[in-house]
C-alpha cells in the first residue's frame, strides 16, 4: 500500500512516515498542498493523509481537486480540528475518513489498513489464495498448505500483489512502485532481495517464477 502523507510539521510527518514504513507501507511526503497535488499527478497512491491546515494550498482544497479530477485514492483526513461540526464538514469536501489531533497510532494504522482494503475495484475480497498459499488480508497472516508463514511486512505486501494478480506477472517496477517509496533507488536490488527472501520463506517446491522482461508470477 503506498501512501502519501501531507503534513506540514515536519517532525511529526516524519514520524508517521517512519512508522508506517515499519507497518510494510510505502510512504511519501509533501510539506504543502500545492506539493501534494504535483505528487499526485506524477504517481499513483492508494491513500493520501491529509492535514487540513496547511500553506500554499489547504487540505480541503487538495481534497476537492482530487475528488472532481476522479483520483482514486482514498483520503484521510488528520486535522487539529476535531469537533462534530469539523468531521461532518471535512467528509463533506470529500475525505473517507477522519481523524482528529491528538490521535491514536494503533487507531490510525487500523483506519488506514480498513482503506487500503476498499480498492476502487471493490471486489470485497480479504482472504487470497492460489497454489496452497493463502493471505488474510484483513489479520495479515499468511499460510502455505495450513503452514504459518513468518513473513516480514514488505513480504507480505509482495505476496498479496502476486496473489492478487492471479498467475500474471508483476513487474518489478509495479512492485516498487506499490511497496517502496519515491526515494527509492531505481538500480537498487531491494526488490529483488524481499522476493528471493519471500521465495525461500514459502519453501519447497518453488512458487514464484521470474519471466525475463515480463515480471514474477506465483
Amino acid at each position: 500500500m503506498r501512501v502519501l502523507i501531507v503534513e506540514d510539521e515536519a517532525e511529526l510527518a516524519a514520524m508517521l512516515a517512519e512508522g508506517l514504513r515499519a507497518e510494510g507501507m510505502a510512504c511519501d511526503v509533501a510539506h504543502d498542498g500545492a506539493r501534494a497535488l504535483e505528487m499526485t499527478a506524477a504517481a499513483e497512491y492508494d491513500i493520501l493523509l491529509l492535514d487540513r491546515d496547511l500553506p500554499k494550498l489547504s487540505g480541503d482544497a487538495v481534497c476537492r481537486a482530487l475528488n472532481t479530477a476522479g483520483y482514486p485514492a482514498r483520503i484521510l483526513m488528520l486535522t487539529a480540528a476535531g469537533t462534530l461540526a469539523d468531521l461532518v464538514d471535512g467528509l463533506g469536501q470529500g475525505a473517507d475518513d477522519y481523524m482528529a489531533k491528538p490521535f491514536s497510532y494503533l487507531e490510525l494504522i487500523a483506519r488506514l489498513r480498513a482503506l487500503g482494503r476498499r480498492a476502487p475495484a471493490g471486489s470485497g475480497v480479504t482472504v487470497l489464495s492460489r497454489r496452497g498459499v493463502s493471505l488474510d488480508t484483513v489479520r495479515r497472516a499468511a499460510e502455505r498448505d495450513g503452514r504459518p508463514l513468518k513473513l516480514t511486512p514488505r513480504e507480505l505486501g509482495v505476496l498479496e500483489l502476486l496473489l492478487a494478480a492471479d498467475g500474471a506477472p508483476i513487474g518489478t517496477e509495479q512492485l516498487r512502485d506499490s511497496l517502496w517509496d519515491a526515494a527509492l533507488d531505481p538500480a537498487t536490488t531491494a526488490v529483488r532481495v524481499t522476493v528471493h527472501s519471500l521465495r525461500r520463506k514459502l519453501g519447497e517446491p518453488p512458487l514464484i517464477t521470474h519471466d525475463p522482461g515480463y515480471g514474477y508470477r506465483l
